[in-house]
């Protein structure tokens, strides 16, 4: 969809990723100096992309500090109470359904020219749990994924986090988006989104800010063929990643999801997702 198309069509407006619903703030920004009516047609997409979004994890769900964990589900049962999150109406959702692996619940990730995510509410303080660890696989990389460019920025796994944090640092057009889209939604919105994620060649660590917006940044967590096929265990200091990525402390974890996708490139991925865990730092 084209600027022009969002501006057009606010209430089929696509969001394109979690976190993105902040993604035409620059685009909007440029039009209103130019054009006022683009700007509040433009503004009117954004707050319905926004609300296309919302947070992770359902409002009525209930945050704990304990994440559920698959391996305690039934193969074949419910995710609750993970949840479905649609990205938009008019994207294909991944298929998320709990398999036996060697005697092990896991979830499997089928994604075929889709996107949805997968996410669970939460309510953890980093500071006294700041390390994450988790399980995943996946069947083989997306060959023309690019993690910088918005029309391919698609990728096999990803392990997305939300946070709570001071809007009022905000600048001005983005506070204005938050709070018309919380007047409307009825729920407050993720102030950042941080998403580890499987990459195709960058090295392990790299920081990428989204391609639509710099309030969700990704960190390399797997990268390569190597290890496509088996399982990767996985350690990441969140606080440390959220330190090098935002420039500053991290708030409350409001949400946790995983997120398999290929709409933007339009092709086929599987993934497979063990337990998420997080841990005090060592000693």
């Amino acid at each position: 969809m084209t600027e022009g198309d969002a501006a057009a069509d606010p209430v089929r407006a696509d969001y394109t990723g979690p976190g993105a619903w902040l993604g035409v703030t620059g685009r909007v920004a440029a039009s209103r100096r130019t054009r006022p009516r683009a700007w509040s047609r433009a503004c009117a997409a954004a707050c319905c992309s926004l609300l296309a979004s919302g947070a992770l994890a359902a409002p009525d769900s209930a945050p704990g500090a304990a994440i559920a964990a698959f391996s305690g589900m039934v193969a074949g049962g419910s995710t609750a109470p993970w949840e479905p999150v649609s990205l938009s109406r008019r994207k294909r959702p991944t298929q998320y359904d709990l398999v036996d692996d060697a005697g092990t619940v896991v979830l499997h990730a089928d994604a075929d020219n889709a996107a949805s995510v997968l996410a669970v509410a939460t309510d953890i303080d980093l500071r006294a749990t700041p390390i994450v660890e988790w399980r995943w696989k996946v069947a083989a990389l997306i060959a023309d994924a690019d993690p910088r460019l918005a029309a391919r920025e698609d990728s096999p796994a990803r392990l997305v986090l939300e946070f709570d944090g001071d809007k009022s640092k905000l600048p001005l057009l983005q506070r204005g988006i938050y709070e018309l889209s919380q007047r409307i939604a009825g729920r407050e919105l993720p102030y950042a989104t941080l998403i580890y994620f499987w990459a195709n060649r960058e090295p392990v660590g790299t920081v990428i800010a989204s391609p639509r917006t710099r309030r969700v940044q990704m960190v390399v967590a797997s990268s390569g063929s190597r290890g496509v096929g088996t399982w990767q265990s996985l350690s990441r200091d969140v606080v440390a990643d959220f330190r090098r990525a935002f420039g500053e402390q991290p708030g409350r974890l409001r949400a946790v999801g995983v997120f398999t996708d290929t709409d933007n490139t339009g092709g086929h991925a599987e993934a497979w997702y063990g337990d998420v865990r997080f841990r005090r730092a060592p000693r």
